[in-house]
């Protein structure tokens, strides 16, 4: 108990009295709160501080203020055809599937595309990409499926989807040659993980940029960045024989990517034309790995 407390602020919610309590507490003035009998809250200080207490409470309530009078800007709009992106992701990983599970072309074509790290650093390049393509079974697939679609929608209206997936093609594919130069030689792996992680890290840090002009606290700048480290570790190191490192490498190509400034001019090409790209990146290397 407050030897002499005087009540200094009252409040029909708690939490505006917890908000003040917060404050003098971190500068070292003891106070307490308590319920009133009818009804709402108040904040107590001892006598010999109160003077003190109430100058740092109005400064408090000065900041708070200011703050409030800081024009905020809107959120840039999103950009349209989101969702054609999204699609065109999900029919690759399916004709693939198909392809390789019907037979179409040559009967050994996953072994062709598994990301394997002898034949990487043997100079097999091209596998960085069609591993991205490649999937163990219908579960594998259908995660990587969902997971992708939900994270490259998201980029998508960030950048433009033509953009959003030339980047995340580019940031994961570099990913998973990193990892196929540096592994052990009999390291193997297959799936667009990778990429769904890819997408995650160029949203965050997309998102990052474009606020980082804007008068805010750092912790709310930074806001985009720590969400993504949040769902890397939550989603990303997780369920048997996950590869994590695929999957940090992938967020962090991303990410490299979405902080860029080289990249915004991108953002101002048609998006057909990205797209197409994108896709024709991993033409390129499955037509390298089936001629190979």
């Amino acid at each position: 108990m407050l030897a002499e407390a005087i009540e200094i602020h009252r409040s029909l919610r708690r939490i505006d009295c917890d908000r003040r309590a917060f404050v003098l507490t971190a500068i070292g003035i003891p106070n307490e709160v308590s319920p009133l009998l009818w009804g709402g809250w108040s904040l107590w200080v001892s006598a010999a501080q109160v003077a003190e207490a109430r100058s740092q409470l109005a400064q408090y309530q000065a900041e708070q203020l200011a703050l409030r009078a800081i024009p905020r800007e809107p959120p840039p709009p999103a950009r349209p055809g989101a969702g054609l992106g999204a699609l065109g992701y999900a029919l690759v990983l399916l004709i693939v599937a198909a392809a390789i599970s019907l037979g179409w072309g040559r009967l050994d074509a996953f072994e062709a595309g598994t990301l394997d790290a002898a034949r990487v650093q043997s100079g097999e390049w091209w596998r960085a990409w069609t591993a991205l393509t490649l999937h163990l079974d219908a579960a594998h697939i259908l995660a990587n499926l969902g997971a992708g679609i939900w994270f490259g929608w998201l980029a998508g209206q960030l950048a433009g989807p033509g953009t959003a997936w030339l980047l995340i093609v580019l940031a994961a594919g570099g990913a998973n040659l990193i990892e196929g130069l540096t592994a052990a030689p009999g390291y193997r792996a297959v799936g667009a993980s990778t990429a769904v992680f890819a997408a995650l890290g160029l949203m965050s840090a997309w998102s990052w940029r474009e606020r980082r002009h804007l008068r805010l606290r750092w912790p709310t700048r930074l806001a985009p960045l720590i969400a993504g480290v949040i769902l890397l570790g939550w989603l990303g190191t997780s369920g048997e024989h996950t590869d994590i490192m695929g999957h940090l490498l992938g967020f962090l190509t991303g990410a490299a990517l979405g902080a860029a400034r080289w990249v915004r001019p991108l953002t101002r090409w048609p998006q057909w034309l990205a797209g197409g790209l994108a896709l024709g990146v991993v033409a390129m290397a499955w037509s390298c790995a089936l001629l190979h």
